[in-house]
């Protein structure tokens, strides 16, 4: 496979690196985090209104600008090189991908366009009180209203920027089976409710549905089988953004261990820093290859352009990929974040310092879309072992 970017793609790459060098410094994500919305209102309009990076990955005939997943692989490694503070993920990796996967033409021609000019905030809103990433677990329950729509009782957890989202996606169960349905942010019965997180830029909220005006997205009971696409362009869009952390923490551990002397040396001529150093290399780069690879296969499962450069790639694979991806890339963030803190020695250990907020993003990565066990137990069975 030839992970070779085309100019324009490098250029897409330079141009969200210089917008997030402006708009997500460090000092900026502190202070983000620390606001209960979680993110910047103007800095959203603005990557939708001049960047146009809500709409990169969504069809044009639903307001999108009709790139491929390969573009929005790259934009999603920036965003987590710079730990962005925005509901990106859920909007575009979770309820954008939903819609997608649904099935419903007139659901996507209606809601996609606002999430593509980034009017509006969206997410997905799928597990429950064990918070098991598990669609047989669904217990949230859907009534049919007499004819003129449905309504919801239940309750969901962990809903990434679910307390600020104007959309919710939320999976349940109707009499003819797992079934999705769209509710609005203001919708009567809907109660939303911020949860403390380890990692404070990235929020989550608990949903109380009760007797909650629903629209039926798609098929009644035929949901299955587009949300399990849409988790598995999830953990692609997610293994993407901790290639980006991972990355990060590697060039501090070495800026680091080339700056800080000891001995009157620079500890990184030492042979234990080497060492780390070199192991967190190889696990970035190999976490770089298996979400390049998954991001050429996401793109040719929504049939895109032939980004795959006719090599044979086949979106057949994404179920195989997204859970390898996400498995291998959620180990080597955590490992790249945790060996970051321990080459900074203790300053890494202090909240001044930023190595802290990529080991809580890691962790929370790590264990968001399913933790590396799910995943290797997903991919054995998808496999046939």
């Amino acid at each position: 496979m030839n992970f070779a970017f085309s100019e324009e793609q490098e250029e897409l790459r330079r141009s969200v690196r210089r917008f997030l060098e402006d708009k997500s410094p460090l000092a900026e994500v502190r202070r983000l985090m620390e606001t209960e919305e979680g993110y910047d209102p103007a800095v959203w309009a603005q990557m939708g209104n001049q960047l146009g990076l809500q709409a990169l990955a969504i069809p044009e005939a639903y307001g999108g600008a009709g790139f491929s997943y390969v573009e929005l692989v790259l934009v999603l490694e920036e965003m987590g090189r710079s730990l962005l503070c925005a509901p990106y993920l859920s909007s575009v990796a979770l309820a954008a991908n939903a819609l997608l996967t649904s099935g419903d033409e007139q659901a996507k021609k209606e809601l996609l366009p606002p999430i593509a000019s980034g009017e509006a905030v969206a997410t997905l809103a799928l597990s429950e009180d064990g918070g098991r990433l598990d669609l047989e677990a669904v217990a949230t329950r859907a009534h049919a209203n007499g004819g003129s729509g449905w309504t919801l009782e239940g309750q969901k957890t962990f809903v990434v920027d679910g307390h600020v989202a104007d959309l919710l996606l939320v999976a349940a169960r109707a009499p003819a089976g797992l079934s999705l349905f769209a509710v609005q942010g203001d919708a009567p019965g809907l109660t939303r409710a911020p949860l403390p997180t380890m990692d404070q830029t990235r929020k989550l909220a608990r949903l109380q549905l009760s007797g909650t005006p629903a629209r039926l997205v798609g098929t009644e009971g035929q949901a299955g089988a587009g949300l399990s696409r849409c988790l598995d362009l999830a953990s692609v869009a997610l293994a993407a953004e901790q290639v980006g952390g991972a990355q990060r923490c590697l060039d501090m551990s070495v800026e680091y261990a080339k700056a800080r002397v000891q001995f009157g040396r620079p500890i990184g001529s030492f042979q234990a820093i080497k060492h780390k150093c070199a192991d967190m290399l190889l696990e970035v780069e190999s976490a770089r290859s298996a979400a390049y690879y998954a991001g050429w296969v996401a793109a040719a499962a929504l049939g895109g352009p032939d980004v795959a450069g006719g090599d044979g790639t086949s979106g057949e694979e994404l179920p195989v990929v997204a859970s390898l991806a996400k498995a291998y890339c959620s180990d080597a963030y955590f490992h790249a974040a945790a060996e970051n803190i321990q080459i900074h020695g203790g300053i890494g250990f202090t909240w001044e310092h930023d190595a802290h907020l990529y080991f809580k993003r890691a962790k929370s990565s790590q264990l968001l879309l399913g933790d590396p066990t799910f995943h290797r137990e997903l991919l054995a069975r998808r496999i046939g072992i």
